[in-house]
Parts: C-alpha cells; structure tokens; sequence
C-alpha cells in the first residue's frame, strides 16, 4: 500500500497542473461585473436570423467602448464587424454567432424568454436562446477587452464579427458578400467556439480535421389533384405521395450510401391539408441533409430529386405537377486546418492544462456556416472548437439515471453561462496572443 501511495505521488508530481493565465481571472472579474447582466439581457431578449438589430446594437455599443476599436455595424444585413489595430503582424478574426432559434423556452430558468418575434418568412413565433449563442457574443466581447488591455503582448490586427443567422446557415455567406474580406482587413486565420451541453464546464474539444458536417436545408412541394376525402380515385393524393417520398429518402442512406460513410436524411416538417375529409392539392416537406464530405452531399441532394420525381411519374402526374425540390440554404463541411489546429491545441494545453483539453469526438452531424469563413479558396486558416457547458455534477447525475441533460434546439436547453464565457474568452485570447505574438508572420505562424 505505502508503495502505491509513493508512486501516486511521484504520478502527480510529474504531471503538474497548468497555472490559469494571468488574464482569466479578470475575465472571471468582468463576468461578475457586468458580462452576467449583459448574458442575462440577452438570454431574456434572443431575435430571429437576420432580425438580431437589438442584439446587433447591443454588441457594437460594447465594443465601441474599447479603445481604438473601429465598429461596422449592418454587414451581410445586421452583421457587426470590429477592427482593433495594433502595428504590424498577422490578421486573426474571431467569430460569435447571435441568433437565437423559433423555439418556446420551457428550460425553467428566471431567465426565460417570453419573446415572440416575425421571422424572415413572416410568420410570428417564440423565440429562444435554444443553442447558446448568447455566452458566445459575450464571450466575444470579453475576449476583445483582454486583447485590448494586454496590447504588449501581441502586435497586428483582430477582426472581431458577430455573425448574424447561423441557424439558417446563411449568416457567414452573406458577410462574405458583404465584402467582409475587402471592407476589412482580410484574416490569416479564423477562429470561433461554440458550447456544447454534453461536455463538462472548464473543457474544451477541437478536432484537428473535420469538426462539423455539412449542412443542406431542401423544401420539396408536391402537387396533387384535390377531391373528397371519400373518393380518392377522383383524384391524386399529395399526402400519399409525399409519404412514399419521406419512406424512399431513407433509402438514399441506407441502399445507396456506403454503410461506413456517413449521411442524414431528416424530414422536419409534412404540411397537407386542412381537412379530414378533403385531399388537399399540394403537401410540402422541410428536409435537412448531412455529409461529411463534398461528394457524398451531392449524392444525397441529386438523390432527393431523383426520388421526388420518380414518384410523381410513379403515381401519374402529369409533367406541370411534378414535385418541386428546392435547395434553398446549405453549408460545406467546417475542416480545422491540421497544423494550425495542432499547434493551437498544444497552446490549450498549456493555458487550461492537460485535463481540460479532451480528444474531439464527432457524436453528431451538426454543421456549421463558419465554414464559409474558412474555404479553400479564401486561403483562411481555420481553428474552431467545443467549450464545455453542463457541470459535472449534472452530467454524472444523468447518467445514474437523473434528469436528462437536454439537447441543444431542446425547449428545456439550459447551459451554465459564465465558465463557458470564461473558458471561451480564455481559450479565444490564448489563441490570438499565440498567433500574433510579435515577431510572427502569417506564412511562420502555424509552423
């Protein structure tokens, strides 16, 4: 026994516990200033994609308040963009995203939103900070102050965006549209979080490949011939169409796709009809399709179409009533750039220590529109990563068979605000002081 209880302490001896940077606890002094009553307001008031102009207002006032940070406010609609200079080196951008999603919250926090808002496509529903987007703009700003109050330690430029509409994967796109890569100084790299409720608060994740599937939002309308309900035969039923193309889809995965490559056909939404008893002249489907690489995303779209026709011809229809598919949002995959993200895992390390830097484990196919920030052909390289957002404790009771730890989208999605802004903000910082601390270049700096 006193040989186990020696060698435990030679263990721990020789594997010492990296020392918080100087610079989080007064992060952690921030939160517990101001940044908790500005995640409050905007976990209390969360606004649609593209409809985020109070939250938009919001960040550029903080940012504002820095020195010699220059803010653009309504890039790519209601984008908000800061530049803060400090003399020659590399370009970092640091990226949060601020929408919140149509969702009721039920997630019983004093904190709960109430509100209710009119989306782009002109329906009015509740909405709620249901993905954590709140703690990463205020994570953000948190982020921008330490940079600017520790300008000796780094030399060139940080862009600082607050990205509108990511739920809708359409936000990034149109900054880039915008001219966010000529308006402003273009990056060297791009760097962004996001919290995940399955992961313990104080740790972080960030795969040094691919960190996020792609992403294809497809409306598909079926027309069909409108009788009574009591003579189908005088007709042609668009909700028994459109249910012979959500059974065929499924097939597209399983029969088509090889069985280790990965792919997701998911219909959200079948509306038809109004009556019990009166077949309805059109059904429409909402899809979402994930891939994890390029050609397997065109296999599943090009496979959608092919499907929805061939069920129209199936059941007759003539050619004008042919199912309609529509691809109208869609996001490549979100790939971390190896060597950067090595060397920036290896500097979280060293800032949050050993145990709080945990392997990347893809468990899901959600995406990301950061990818667009970070394509090929824009020579960005990018570094995102998984801060954690449930206490230990909650997750360890789920576990034995406690409440459940809800997903994010979930009504009943709760995170614990400030050490995901903590961690972040710390994660965020390290990165930039790593990457622009003087002397480096933008070709050396991932080396």
């Amino acid at each position: 026994m006193r040989r186990l209880i020696v060698a435990a302490l030679l263990c721990a001896v020789a594997t010492p516990v990296a020392a918080a940077p100087d610079y989080q606890a007064q992060i952690k002094a921030d939160y517990d200033r101001d940044l908790g009553k500005l995640w409050d307001q905007f976990h209390r008031n969360p606004e649609l994609s593209f409809r985020e102009t109070k939250t938009a207002a919001a960040i550029a006032a903080e940012l504002r308040k820095i020195a010699g940070m220059q803010v653009t406010e309504k890039v790519g609609q209601t984008g908000v963009v800061g530049v803060l200079k400090n003399g020659p080196g590399p370009v970092v951008l640091l990226r949060a995203d601020m929408d919140g999603l149509p969702v009721q919250e039920k997630s019983g926090l004093p904190n709960a939103s109430t509100v209710r808002q009119i989306g782009v496509d002109g329906v009015e529903v509740p909405v709620m900070h249901a993905c954590g987007h709140d703690t990463h703009i205020v994570g953000l700003i948190a982020t921008a102050r330490r940079l600017a109050a520790m300008t000796d330690r780094w030399k060139g430029t940080v862009v600082f965006v607050a990205q509108p509409a990511e739920e809708r994967i359409a936000g990034a796109k149109a900054m880039v549209a915008d001219g966010l890569y000529t308006r402003f100084p273009k990056p060297d790299y791009a760097l962004a979080y996001h919290v995940d409720a399955s992961m313990e608060t104080g740790k972080i994740a960030a795969s040094e490949t691919i960190q996020y599937s792609s992403s294809d939002s497809i409306d598909i309308v079926v027309p069909g011939i409108g009788a009574h309900g009591a003579s189908p035969n005088t007709g042609k039923d668009p909700v028994y169409m459109a249910s012979q193309i959500v059974i065929a889809l499924q097939g597209l995965v399983s029969r088509e796709r090889a069985p280790l490559l990965p792919g997701v056909i998911t219909v959200g939404s079948f509306h038809a009809g109004l009556k019990h008893n009166i077949i309805s002249d059109e059904a429409k489907l909402q899809v979402t399709v994930r891939a994890n690489d390029e050609a397997t995303r065109a296999q599943l779209v090009n496979g959608i179409k092919r499907i929805a026709r061939g069920v129209g011809i199936m059941n007759g229809m003539p050619e004008d009533k042919m199912p309609v598919v529509t691809q109208i949002e869609g996001t490549p995959t979100t790939i971390n750039d190896t060597p950067l993200a090595q060397r920036l895992n290896a500097v979280m390390v060293d800032t949050l220590g050993a145990a709080n830097v945990v392997p990347f484990q893809q468990m899901g196919m959600g995406a990301e529109d950061f990818a667009y920030f970070v394509q090929p052909d824009t020579g960005v390289k990018g570094y995102y990563i998984a801060v954690g957002g449930t206490p230990r404790a909650a997750l360890e009771a789920a576990r034995n068979g406690g409440p459940a730890v809800a997903s994010h989208h979930s009504p009943l999605f709760k995170i614990t605000p400030e050490p995901v802004v903590v961690t972040g903000a710390t994660a965020m910082t390290a990165a930039v002081l790593d990457l622009l601390k003087p002397g480096a270049t933008a070709a050396g700096a991932a080396q």
